[in-house]
């Protein structure tokens, strides 16, 4: 389970609108130093002092083109790397009076030009909106310092900066707990699934082996009949814990489920995408042909029915678990036939029985009794592989299970 739930959170992560901001950074970056250049080399005859624009343009591209790395991801856009790109991008807003000449300064433009947005975003993008406030705030207070007496575009400009990355600031934070909470949801959903697979090897072997104890204890007396008491009493505890959900799905409970059950450590120690380890597929009938019996018949296509591995295994066990319901539910005595129908889009599996059928409304009565063969060991296989189970029962006219697995989820086609 932790290696399925490593993987889920491996995809949360590629999954993140996080990663295409830090993309999205590291182009703006690039093109805003461009532009930034070409501005200058365009309207280089009204500084001043072009020499200081050249040497600040120079540094500015350099620091630009060398750190792309730094603004690749999260981890590597560190606090140190934040308040030297700050602080560059400041410098340039300062350094545009010293550069620029009366004109040039009117138009409210500065050496850096919008490249200082850059350094903002990624404060915003790395921290939240609160960081962006930081900055921003930072990058306003540098402007109005450099125009001395700010003119309405200027302030105009300056909300728009700090507007613009606190709400991209808060986007992310937005997109970081949303993530967060998925990740959660789906390493829930993964222990959900790994307790429901235990909890059905739980109610295939043991809590059968326990209510035959019970059953034999009581009919032999004497000392066998405490044991059986015994027996009756753990199997209710069991029942309780698998159907309240209190089954955790940790390794000390899976080893305890192993050692009890030699069954399950073979059926279920393939890998856990459900595969065996060469990937071939696995004929059906083989899998079912064991149950065929003196009161059991069983009916097949005269071709394999090939389904993936893990999908055939788990639809066998279903079918196994629907038959010792007609053992316990129906008597010794009843027959039971298993009719294998192999489509190319789908394979179904229907074991009937001619015992007495269901009483309407005893089956939820039996799960809320913590009686879950259908629930857990036929339909919640079925849905593990993608498959459904349908119950027809007629009081007086005996069972159906009717067992649906789509190739294109379960398995292979011929």
């Amino acid at each position: 389970m932790g290696m399925m739930a490593k993987a889920r959170r491996e995809r949360v992560v590629r999954m993140s609108v996080e990663q295409p901001l830090w993309r999205a950074l590291t182009a703006y970056r690039v093109l805003t130093m461009l532009y930034a250049v070409f501005l200058f080399v365009f309207t280089r005859e009204k500084f001043e002092r072009p020499w200081v624009a050249v040497a600040f343009l120079a540094v500015m591209s350099l620091w630009t083109l060398v750190t792309l790395p730094k603004v690749a991801n999260a981890a590597s856009c560190t606090k140190r790397f934040l308040g030297v790109d700050l602080a560059v991008a400041l410098t340039g807003i300062l350094l545009t009076p010293l550069a620029d000449f009366h004109a040039q300064r009117v138009d409210g433009s500065t050496l850096p030009s919008i490249w200082t947005a850059g350094s903002v975003l990624a404060f915003a993008i790395k921290g939240g909106w609160r960081w962006a406030a930081f900055a921003s705030s930072f990058v306003a207070a540098a402007n109005i310092v450099e125009r001395g007496h700010p003119s309405r575009d200027t302030l105009h400009n300056v909300l728009l900066v700090w507007v613009a990355s606190i709400a991209i600031g808060y986007v992310v934070e937005v997109a970081r707990a949303s993530e967060r909470t998925l990740a959660r949801a789906l390493e829930i959903e993964a222990a959900t699934r790994e307790r429901e697979r235990l909890a059905r090897d739980i109610h295939d072997s043991v809590l059968q082996v326990l209510a035959m104890v019970q059953r034999r204890g009581a009919a032999l007396g004497g000392e066998a009949a405490e044991l059986g008491r015994m027996a009756g009493e753990q199997e209710i505890a069991l029942r309780s814990l698998v159907s309240s959900g209190l089954v955790p799905a940790t390794r000390a409970s899976e080893d305890a489920a192993q050692g009890a059950v030699v069954r399950t450590v073979e059926v279920d120690d393939g890998d856990e995408g459900g595969g065996t380890g060469d990937g071939r597929p696995c004929d059906l009938r083989s899998l079912l042909a064991p149950h065929a019996g003196s009161r059991v018949t069983f009916a097949e296509p005269g071709a394999p029915v090939l389904l993936e591995a893990a999908a055939a295994r788990e639809l066998a066990a279903a079918v196994g678990a629907a038959l010792d319901n007609v053992r316990r539910h129906a008597g010794e005595d009843a027959r039971a036939w298993i009719l294998v129908e192999d489509w190319p889009q789908e394979v179904i599996v229907t074991v009937r029985d001619d015992g007495p059928g269901i009483p309407e409304g005893r089956l939820a009565q039996a799960e809320g009794e913590g009686r879950l063969g259908v629930a857990l060991s036929i339909r919640g296989r079925l849905r593990d592989i993608g498959g459904t189970a349908e119950l027809i029962s007629v009081p007086g006219q005996g069972t159906e299970v009717e067992l649906k697995v789509p190739r294109g989820k379960a398995g292979q086609g011929r």
